[in-house]
Formats: C-alpha cells, sequence, structure tokens
C-alpha cells in the first residue's frame, strides 16, 4: 500500500504553493505564499521516488530524513511525519521557510536531475510542522533530570537557541544572554516577514521560556559583564554570537548621509513591524518610501533589503552586483520573486562613488568577468570606459558580514581567533582556547545559512555534554 502512495513523480506535475499576486504582496509584509491544503501536500510528498541513495538528506546540513517523513505524509501520517522532521532539527517550520532548498535539498533531488521537477520538501516541512502547532502536536520542552549543572549561551540565533534546547533537554540550567531586547537573532530582526513571520520565531522562543531556559536580554558582554564573569558564573559557556559587522565599500562618499549599512535598515524595519519607536526610521533615514534606492551586493540579505525597499513604497529599487545572474550568491527564487515585485537588477555593475553630502546618486563602472579566482568563480574585473549613473536617496551596503573583534570588546585577549576573526575552535570538541568556553555557528565557520547553524548548535551541544559529563566526574573523585 505504502509503495502505491509514492513514484508519482511521472504522473503528478511539480506543485509549489501558490504565491500572492506581486502587487499584493509587495503591499504588505506578509509571507508571499500560501500553505498547502493537506490533499496538496499529499499529492506533492508522492512524488518522492524514494530513491536508495537519499541525495537530499546527504546535502542536507542537518541529515533530515526526508524520504521517511514525505513518504509518512503522502499516506496522511501527518504526526509520525513531523515527529520525524523534528527529531533532527529544532526548528523545522523555519527551516522550510528560509532555507535555500533549491541549492540544498531540492537541488539535488534525484527526480530533478530527471527532469521531472524536484519534489518541494520545503513547502511540505512547512505544512507539517505548522499543522503540528495548530494540532498541539508540539510537546513542551521537557527538561532532563538535573545535573545541577549550569551553562551559559552568549547568542540567542540560531545556534544559541538549538544549543540551549539540547542542553536543556540533557537536565542543564541554561541561560541565553543577548544584546537584543528580543531572542531570535537574525530570524527575529534580519530577515523580513515576508519570509518568515515573527510569530513563528516567537513561538519557538516562548517554548524555550516555558521549558526554564532563562533569557536575559538586553545584556551585552563587554558591558554587563566580562567574558570572565561569566566563566565565574557558570560550568561551561558556548559562543554563538553569529558575524554582525558589515563588510565596507571602499569608494568616494561610502560615509555620505543616505548610505547605510543592510542591517541596520532591516532591523528598523522589522522593529517598525513589532510596533516599536525607531527614530531613526520614523525620521527618514531608514525609509524607503518615496525614494531612489539602491542596494549594492548579490547575496540573500541584498535580496532582503530589496524587496523591503519596494514594500515600504520606494520610487525606484535598482540591485548592483559586480558578477552575473548565474554567479550571484543568493537564492535565484528570491531573485524571480524581487523582480515579479518590480525590482531592476544591474548585472555586472560595481560602485565607484556615492555623489553629494547626502547621497543623490551613484556612479558604477561595468564590469565583466576574467580568470577564475582561487575559489574557481571567475573574478570581477573593471569594463574600461563603460560608466553608469543612477539617481540615489537611498544607498544599502550589503556587501556580508565579518565577525566583530571579541577579544578586544569582551577584555577576552586570550581568546583565539582566525585571521578572519572568528573564533579558533578544536576541530573535534568544538572548544575554544579557554577551558570551558566553546563556540558554534556562524562565529566559527563565518557568514552562513540558518541551517548550518543549526546543525552547529546541535553538534556543540553533544560536545559539551560529554565534556560536561567528564567535569562532573572528575570533581566527584576529587570531593
Amino acid at each position: 500500500m505504502a509503495v502505491e502512495k509514492m513514484l508519482r513523480f511521472v504522473a503528478k506535475a511539480q506543485s509549489y504553493p501558490d504565491k500572492r499576486g506581486a502587487a499584493a504582496r509587495a503591499a504588505d509584509f506578509r509571507e508571499i505564499a500560501d500553505r498547502y491544503a493537506e490533499t496538496a501536500a499529499e499529492d506533492q510528498a508522492s512524488r518522492c521516488s524514494q530513491c536508495g541513495v537519499p541525495y537530499c538528506s546527504v546535502h542536507c546540513p542537518l541529515h533530515n530524513h526526508i524520504p521517511d517523513w514525505l513518504r509518512l505524509t503522502a499516506e496522511g501520517r501527518l504526526r509520525e511525519a513531523y515527529e520525524l522532521s523534528n527529531s533532527t532539527s529544532t526548528m523545522p517550520e523555519i527551516c522550510g521557510r528560509i532555507c535555500p532548498q533549491d541549492r540544498l535539498c531540492e537541488g539535488n533531488c534525484v527526480i530533478e536531475f530527471s527532469g521531472h521537477g524536484a519534489v518541494t520538501i520545503g513547502s511540505v516541512e512547512k505544512f507539517i510542522t505548522d499543522t503540528a502547532w495548530e494540532e498541539g502536536w508540539v510537546e513542551p520542552l521537557k527538561p532532563g533530570a538535573p545535573r545541577g549543572q549550569s551553562v551559559g549561551v552568549i547568542g540567542a540565533g540560531p545556534a544559541g537557541l538549538s544549543a540551549a534546547e539540547y542542553l536543556r533537554v540533557r537536565g542543564y540550567e541554561v541561560h541565553v544572554y543577548d544584546r537584543h531586547d528580543r531572542a531570535g537573532g537574525l530570524l527575529t530582526y534580519g530577515i523580513p516577514g515576508f519570509k518568515l513571520e515573527k510569530p513563528v520565531v516567537m513561538r519557538r522562543v516562548e517554548r524555550l521560556r516555558e521549558g526554564g531556559i532563562v533569557f536575559h536580554e538586553g545584556f551585552e558582554v563587554g558591558r554587563d559583564a566580562t567574558l570572565d564573569d561569566l566563566r565565574q558564573r557558570h560550568d561551561a559557556l558556548v559562543i554563538a554570537t553569529g558575524v554582525y559587522r558589515a563588510r565596507a565599500i571602499d569608494v568616494p562618499g561610502s560615509a555620505a548621509e543616505g548610505v547605510v549599512e543592510a542591517l541596520d535598515y532591516l532591523t528598523a524595519s522589522n522593529r517598525k513591524g513589532f510596533g516599536d519607536a525607531v527614530p531613526a526610521f520614523d525620521d527618514g533615514s531608514l525609509d524607503a518610501a518615496g525614494k531612489h534606492v539602491v542596494v549594492v551586493g548579490g547575496g540573500d540579505t541584498a535580496m532582503d533589503c530589496v524587496r523591503t525597499a519596494i514594500r515600504q513604497g520606494a520610487k525606484s529599487v535598482k540591485c548592483l552586483y559586480r558578477r552575473d545572474r548565474a554567479n550571484m550568491p543568493g537564492s535565484q527564487r528570491e531573485v524571480a520573486n524581487a523582480e515579479e515585485e518590480g525590482v531592476e537588477f544591474v548585472w555586472l555593475s560595481a560602485p565607484l562613488a556615492f555623489d553629494g553630502e547626502k547621497v543623490s546618486s551613484v556612479r558604477a563602472s561595468r564590469m565583466r568577468l576574467g580568470a577564475a579566482d582561487s575559489s574557481g568563480r571567475r573574478a570581477p574585473e573593471i569594463d574600461p570606459g563603460n560608466e553608469l549613473s543612477f539617481p540615489a536617496d537611498l544607498v544599502i551596503k550589503a556587501l556580508g558580514f565579518d565577525a566583530e573583534e571579541l577579544p578586544r570588546l569582551w577584555d577576552a585577549p586570550e581568546l583565539g581567533v582566525t585571521r578572519w576573526g572568528t573564533l579558533l575552535v578544536d576541530g573535534k570538541t568544538l572548544m575554544t582556547s579557554l577551558d570551558g568556553v566553546f563556540a558554534a555557528g556562524d562565529i566559527v565557520r563565518g557568514a552562513s545559512l540558518v541551517v548550518w547553524a543549526i546543525r552547529d548548535g546541535r553538534d556543540v551541544a553533544e560536545q559539551m555534554h560529554k565534556w560536561l559529563k567528564a567535569k562532573a566526574a572528575s570533581e566527584r573523585v576529587a570531593a
């Protein structure tokens, strides 16, 4: 019976949930796609070929049991599908919304290679977990038997929250420290609501809070306590701060009024969505309404910025990227969504200058792709004699993020870092140069995907558990 419900990719066409029309969705910050009806989710899950080597799982950083929960979904066994999905991920409905499935699971689906179109894995994952929340299948976080040891988690983004959950389940007292007034990190303040509505994040945070995890919000290490203070307070620490230092654009006018950082812009927009008072938005500095907007960059953050500007009522929105469409790092689905909503992409272009004390225009050079660089990608180079100029009242710099100087900021010079400023950790134990201080997520690997942060949080919790058990055993012997 189960086999009869699968392998339907020849007879059933690939079908994603319907998107709202571009004009309608550009008028608000709601998610742009509807959710599957149950029958549609079952039909799309039934397209899975149940291949012997599931490349979807292999290419998922969490190694989710994708073919298995697709089969359960096709059979209408949604609660079992959710439980299996939840067994490898602390945030399956979030990954279903924001993972670049076209580069990971769906991009490596066997039937995609056969020309039938990948199984719509992310949309099914979103459906089964949202259904689980509605039906009350998402159980409260149940702490393990108390161990008498406490852990401090610095950073309440996906890596920190994931680590906190796994450690609490093992019975540790867990305290999470974050400089923002709400937990979630980039999930809360960096990713716009049209990709991830904020109640989806907040219900995950509340589940952790109700499970006994203590959140210290508005807490900044280096201001409210030193790293050494926290080491004295807890048996172990994990640093999961992410990377937030914006990469600079070294061109004339980069400090002009109206030239802003992507994260400042996105945070202001998300705070307004929460109903916060945001002076820099309210005075127009971080509001695109009525402005000619130019976004520089080609990653997912740049896509978030251009699509936010459209929703704020910008007069025009252009995205400058120094390579061509095929070589941009952002999701091609996001590019397509942005184009539908009215964004103009200026491929093979890079800024030369931002003109005016208060920016009024952007001068850019046409680029061309030269020889491959060390990464194997063809390096962009200036195409002489080909310059462009655009009107601009707001320029948003979205060239990615680097690590902040944590040893200096936290008065912890002994904290080892790489030449890129990320934290040095032992490849096996995930411990930093400081005994009992671990690290996970982007602060170790550099700016990356949310799904990798969740994986790193899972991995570091396992290593911390081993270390804490050994520490407890040693202390018992010494006593």
